[in-house]
Order: C-alpha cells, then sequence, then structure tokens
C-alpha cells in the first residue's frame, strides 16, 4: 500500500499535536520536525521536504491557527492542502487533439512497465472515454516488446500496429496514416527504453518527437525506485520537455517518495498512476484525494468510482430490492463475490474509507481458490436449489459435490456463510449498521475473501 509508513508517522506527530490541546510555536516546530523525518524517511527529495516543511510551519504558526479552538485540526488542514498543491494541485488530463487522431508517444526506462502501461492507458481512455485507440509497437530495441504489445493488446481487444524490426520513426508514422485510414482517434506510441538513461536513446527520441509532433509525450516511471524516479524524469524533461508522468507499481512502493517528488522538481504533472499487475489497475492520479489517504482521512470518491465501474447498477437496484424483501438467493450471493473481487484487495479498499485502519486488514484480499470451489458449488446446483437452498437433502448434497469436485463439508459451509449472510442482511435492515458490521469479523474463516 502505498505511503503506509509515511501515513503512519504523520498520524503519530498529529496525534500528538491533539492530544496538548492548546499549542504554542514551540509544539508546531517539535511536530514540524517529526513530520520532516517521516518524509526524508518515505524517500522525498531533501530540497522538496526542506520546502514544504517551511511553508507549513510558517503557515501553522499563524495566530489563526494556534488561537483557534482546534488549532491541531487547522494544522492537519495546513499539511493536506500543502500535500495537494506539492503533488500538483488538480488532477490533469490527456492532451487530446483537436483533430483527431490525438498522438501519444509513451517513454521511459526498461523495467519500468512502459509496454505494458502503455496498452493500459489505452484501454482506459477506451472504456472511460469511448476513444477508438490503437497501440504502435515503436520499441524494435527490445526483441521481445512487440510481442507483448501484441499479448497486452489482444487482452484488451484493441489494434496493434507493427512492422517489425523496422526504423522506429517510420513505424511511428505509418501508424498514424493507419489510425487516419481505419478511424483510431488515439495513437499510443510505444517507444525502445534503455536500462539507464544515454545519449543514444535520447537522440533517438528526439528524432521521433520532430518527425510525429505528439500532441502528448508520457513518462513511465517506476515508482519503486525512489529518487531514482525523480532523476529520470529530470532527464527525460530536460531531453524531451514531457507533458506529463504516469507512475507504476504505486501499489508496491510503501514510501512513496517519487509521487511527492516529481511535479516539484519537474514541474510536470503526474498523470496516471498504476495500482496493480491485471490490465485495468491504471488510475487517474487526483493530488487532493492521494493527500487525503496519506493523512488517514480515506478517499471515498474514489471507492465510489471503483463501485461504479466493477458493479452493475441494474443488477446492484434488483439486489437492493430482494435484500428489503428478504430474498437473497444463492445466485445473489455468488454475483457480489464475483463482484467485489474486481474491486482490488480488501486492504486497499480500506485504505479509502475514512477512519478505517487498512493496516488492520493486513493480507485480506480475495481467495481465488475459495471463489472457484464455491463458483462450481453454485453452479452445480439447480435453478430452483440456488432459489431456495432449504430443499437441499443429504442425496442432492452428494450430487453437487460429486459435479463440483468438492466435498458435502465444502457445501455444508457455504450453505452456513449465505445463512449468516441473510442474517446480517435482516439484522441490517432493522438499523444499527455499524454496530452489526462489526460481527462480519467473525465470517471470514472459510469464506472467499
Amino acid at each position: 500500500m502505498p505511503f503506509e509508513g509515511l501515513t503512519e508517522k504523520l498520524s503519530n506527530a498529529f496525534k500528538k499535536l491533539r492530544g496538548k490541546g492548546r499549542l504554542s510555536e514551540a509544539d508546531v516546530k517539535e511536530a514540524m520536525k517529526e513530520i520532516r523525518m517521516a518524509l526524508l524517511e518515505a524517500d522525498v527529495s531533501y530540497k522538496v521536504v526542506k520546502e514544504f516543511t517551511k511553508t507549513v510551519t510558517e503557515r501553522s504558526i499563524g495566530a489563526d491557527v494556534l488561537e483557534s479552538l482546534t488549532p491541531a485540526q487547522m494544522i492537519v488542514k495546513i499539511v493536506n492542502e500543502e500535500l495537494t498543491t506539492l503533488m500538483g494541485g488538480d488532477s490533469v488530463k490527456l492532451n487530446i487533439s483537436s483533430k483527431p487522431p490525438t498522438v501519444v508517444m509513451v517513454v521511459g526506462l526498461n523495467g519500468a512497465g512502459k509496454t505494458t502501461n502503455c496498452a493500459k492507458l489505452a484501454g482506459l481512455m477506451k472504456r472511460q472515454s469511448g476513444k477508438r485507440p490503437l497501440l504502435a509497437a515503436c520499441d524494435t530495441f527490445r526483441p521481445a516488446a512487440i510481442h507483448q504489445l501484441e499479448v497486452v493488446g489482444g487482452q484488451l481487444d484493441i489494434p496493434v500496429f507493427q512492422m517489425g524490426q523496422g526504423d522506429p520513426v517510420e513505424i511511428a508514422k505509418a501508424a498514424i496514416a493507419h489510425a487516419e485510414k481505419h478511424g483510431n482517434d488515439l495513437v499510443f506510441l510505444d517507444t525502445a527504453g534503455r536500462l539507464h538513461v544515454d545519449e543514444e536513446l535520447m537522440d533517438q527520441l528526439k528524432v521521433m518527437k520532430a518527425a510525429v509532433d505528439p500532441d502528448e509525450i508520457l513518462l513511465v516511471v517506476d515508482a519503486m525506485i525512489g529518487q531514482d524516479a525523480v532523476n529520470a524524469a529530470k532527464a527525460f524533461d530536460e531531453a524531451l520537455d514531457i507533458t506529463g508522468v504516469m507512475l507504476t507499481k504505486l501499489d508496491g512502493d510503501a514510501r512513496g517518495g517519487a509521487a511527492l517528488s516529481i511535479k516539484a522538481v519537474t514541474g510536470k504533472p503526474i498523470k496516471f498512476v498504476g495500482v496493480g499487475e491485471k490490465l485495468d489497475q491504471v488510475e487517474v492520479f487526483h493530488p487532493d484525494r492521494m493527500a487525503s489517504r496519506i493523512l488517514g482521512m480515506g478517499d471515498v470518491l474514489s471507492l465510489i468510482e471503483k463501485a461504479q465501474q466493477n458493479f452493475d447498477m441494474k443488477k446492484a437496484a434488483e439486489l437492493q430490492e430482494k435484500m428489503r424483501k428478504n430474498r437473497l438467493t444463492l445466485t445473489d450471493f455468488y454475483e457480489q463475490l464475483v463482484q467485489l473481487k474486481g474491486m482490488g484487495s480488501m486492504r486497499d479498499l480500506a485504505g479509502m474509507i475514512p477512519g478505517v485502519d487498512a493496516k488492520a486488514l493486513e493480507g485480506a484480499s480475495v481467495d481465488e481458490k475459495a471463489l472457484t470451489r464455491t463458483e462450481a458449488i453454485i453452479l452445480s446446483m439447480t435453478p430452483e436449489e440456488r432459489e431456495d437452498p432449504s430443499i437441499l437433502n443429504s442425496s442432492r448434497k452428494k450430487r453437487i459435490a460429486a459435479g463440483s469436485g468438492t466435498q458435502v463439508v465444502d457445501i455444508n459451509r457455504l450453505l452456513k456463510q449465505f445463512e449468516m449472510m441473510q442474517q446480517l442482511t435482516r439484522q441490517m435492515a432493522g438499523g444499527k449498521l455499524a454496530k452489526r458490521l462489526g460481527r462480519m469479523g467473525k465470517m471470514r474463516k472459510g469464506f472467499p475473501f
């Protein structure tokens, strides 16, 4: 989970401030020392940390803060605002040309996930903006790059243009011409990378930029390499004047220093972040939401967006009506598990809920094997049995077990979980939701998540 250590240390610093009630200038400066150390340990650039803490301190020791009734809360608000500003302030969209196709030149070093994330971005634009993207294989330096792009493009049902190991610049120009002819309004050029920044790489990219005049030059960098990511961003920006950054593997970087430093060092916004290995795990970067998550204040908007993307609204309305009338079936039960699985790990979701300690859900995620077993059991039932599990006698259970490759004990466990879910639904319908949600922890043993 990104910023895990930073979130914990900042929370401790603010807890000390809240415990003091009225604050003095010395209290604020002591807290700023802790915040400074927390940011440095998160691998944030020293210059960025120095400027950040200076600004926060100056704002926090003002009379309007120290003399307010809730000075600690005011300081948290200031830190939140300054973190948001540090990461760019507002989310920045992809530059879309008024005359299609929009050309996006994707650049970066090898190992950052450039080829895969090129496809991820194309998939995101197709899903959310209704675009018709084309992927162009312009990386003729790495032998497997073309095949890799074709594989991920095929998985996302996005066409890939390639001309083998030819001249990358000619391939880029031919891809744009192909897009114009076939109605593709967005072209992603997957360019060559290296293991390190060198003159040869930059010269090749400069020639391509001059030849195709891209609307967007997006740099893909690996968040897990910390300050090296910031240095790479600076080098690419100086050579190519990039328009934005995509930060990959943010989910695997518990420090998050790159995300907090890149905008301040390069002046260029982080536009997208990769938050997982799956091809749909890419998000628009929202500085305000990320600042909120860093401070343990949750990210309700992103949680809602995830739900909207993964849940069928029509089915959700039908489910709500069934819950109200207490008519849940095993089919409903299975469909909800599948949709929940699509939203990601329970821990990441918890981190988006204000006041919930995501660390408490360490390792809590959807159990693929248990879900597969649940699916096999439910699909081995007749429609009648799914609608009314009470008719499942011993002989029916043996038949289902044989058909699903499981044991009767697995079926009994599933039925017990379903019964508990029905009970919980009835209780929730009667109110006191928060109190009863605590009982869900007892349901987890043997549950598919």
